[in-house]
């Protein structure tokens, strides 16, 4: 039994397809969870701060969360009792935001058409629209995939 532990262990299986890129992909299929519970930190939030961070990251929006990427009016105020709540999580403006930022944004195209027939024609400048049904085809082009 040796005395004590290699300088540095043997990775246990070498990446097949190693990414030189460095970007991250992040997949967001849910998009409403609670604007009270989240408006100081939503899930778009924590995007930019992975990008910011991380060093580029792109966005893959399926499900719900297609209709971050539309164009819309901005989120109105909530009455709560007698005050009114005007923090809340902006997901059009933080996504305009990413985009601004050099965060890539795809749009899962089924979903969004079958949420919005009219959608593709209100899609933000930049994000692009993509067969989700092919979205594991990108995936050996980024350092890793993340759900988010």
């Amino acid at each position: 039994m040796p005395d004590r532990m290699p300088d540095r262990m043997p990775d246990p299986m070498p990446d097949p397809m190693p990414n030189l890129s460095g970007r991250r992909l992040a997949v967001i299929e849910r998009a409403y969870r609670g604007a009270i519970e989240t408006q100081f930190a939503d899930v778009l939030y924590l995007v930019r701060e992975l990008n910011r961070q991380l060093g580029g990251l792109d966005l893959l929006l399926r499900g719900l969360a297609v209709t971050y990427a539309v164009e819309a009016a901005p989120v109105p105020a909530v009455r709560v009792g007698g005050g009114e709540l005007d923090t809340l999580p902006d997901p059009r403006r933080s996504m305009a935001t990413l985009l601004d930022e050099g965060v890539g944004v795809r749009v899962d195209a089924r979903d969004l058409a079958a949420l919005d027939p009219a959608g593709s024609s209100r899609l933000m400048p930049g994000a692009e629209l993509i067969d989700g049904s092919r979205a594991a085809l990108l995936w050996p082009q980024y350092a890793e995939v993340l759900y988010l």
